[in-house]
């Protein structure tokens, strides 16, 4: 088991593609659910919530975005229109993180939304650590209001992003990681 440090310096997602059943039983999905919502939370506003899709109302879903491309862009290709029908059954499990803000709070809306990025980022943690695949990803559905309406989201809501959970069926790739000494710099230096 390695360090809680080597472990994060290990983070990487495991693409949707390769994450296939099992994914998390009802208690392991609780669990993690509840650990993603252990994030900063300036005035404890709680303006985060989570809806699931589960592989069978996905292929439902998928089969709506199908038809909303079309209604988008006359001419999809039929590659992106398979796209759309697999986006929500690549993993057993998708959960949708919403940004519930409370509007007109001192808080300013910008920090509720980074503390909703952060509930995405610590399900993406709470599942590897415990041995599941995850990946973090948006696409135009995250940003499509008609989708959100889909989803049951109000006028104030937004899409921080789509976790997708589940096992791993390979090993995740790697990617070339920034260059620290290109990111840092001090102040009146």
């Amino acid at each position: 088991m390695p360090s809680p440090l080597e472990f994060l310096a290990s983070r990487g997602s495991t693409p949707s593609r390769l994450l296939t059943d099992p994914g998390p039983s009802p208690e392991q999905l609780r669990e993690l659910l509840q650990i993603g919502l252990r994030v900063p939370d300036h005035g404890r506003l709680e303006p985060t919530r989570y809806v699931l899709i589960d592989r069978q109302s996905g292929a439902e879903l998928g089969a709506r975005l199908a038809r909303r491309l079309l209604a988008k862009d006359p001419d999809p290709t039929a590659a992106a229109i398979d796209k759309e029908r697999g986006r929500f059954v690549r993993a057993p499990l998708t959960i949708t993180v919403v940004c519930s803000p409370c509007v007109g709070h001192k808080v300013p809306e910008c920090e509720q939304q980074l503390s909703a990025g952060c509930t995405a980022l610590m399900l993406l943690l709470a599942a590897e650590a415990t041995g599941f695949g995850a990946q973090w990803l948006t696409g135009w559905p995250a940003y499509d209001r008609e989708v959100m309406d889909w989803l049951g989201l109000t006028a104030e809501e937004s899409i921080c992003g789509f976790i997708y959970v589940g096992t791993p069926s390979a090993e995740r790739p790697n990617r070339p990681r920034p260059d620290l000494d290109a990111k840092l710099s001090y102040y009146g230096a």
